[in-house]
């Protein structure tokens, strides 16, 4: 009970974020790098990642985005936290150090 009470407090930062700012941006990564880069962390059929996707993620925080590794959101949006964290790697970029 306590872990969905947390999560949706979480959601309802977000939302607070994502009306205030009208902009979603998580991690340094704005709302289309976050698009571009859904396709390839979405199952059952994830393609390589665009150029869109790589850009975005190289002004992305690693440290940041790592910190979203055992998210249970990341399921729930319809992220494979596995493949999200092969991202780095497919675009030829390092991955935060501790991960």
């Amino acid at each position: 009970m306590e872990i969905l009470r947390k999560l949706v407090l979480f959601v309802l930062v977000l939302v607070a974020i994502f009306v205030g700012s009208k902009a979603l941006v998580l991690c340094n990564i704005g709302e289309d790098g976050l698009t571009a880069c859904k396709p390839s962390v979405s199952k059952p059929n994830p393609v390589s990642p665009s150029d869109e996707c790589c850009k975005a993620l190289s002004a992305g925080n690693m440290t940041c985005l790592c910190s979203y590794k055992n998210s249970m959101l990341l399921p729930y949006l319809g992220i494979d936290p596995g493949l999200a964290m092969q991202l780095p790697a497919k675009c030829n970029l390092t991955p935060a150090t501790k991960c």
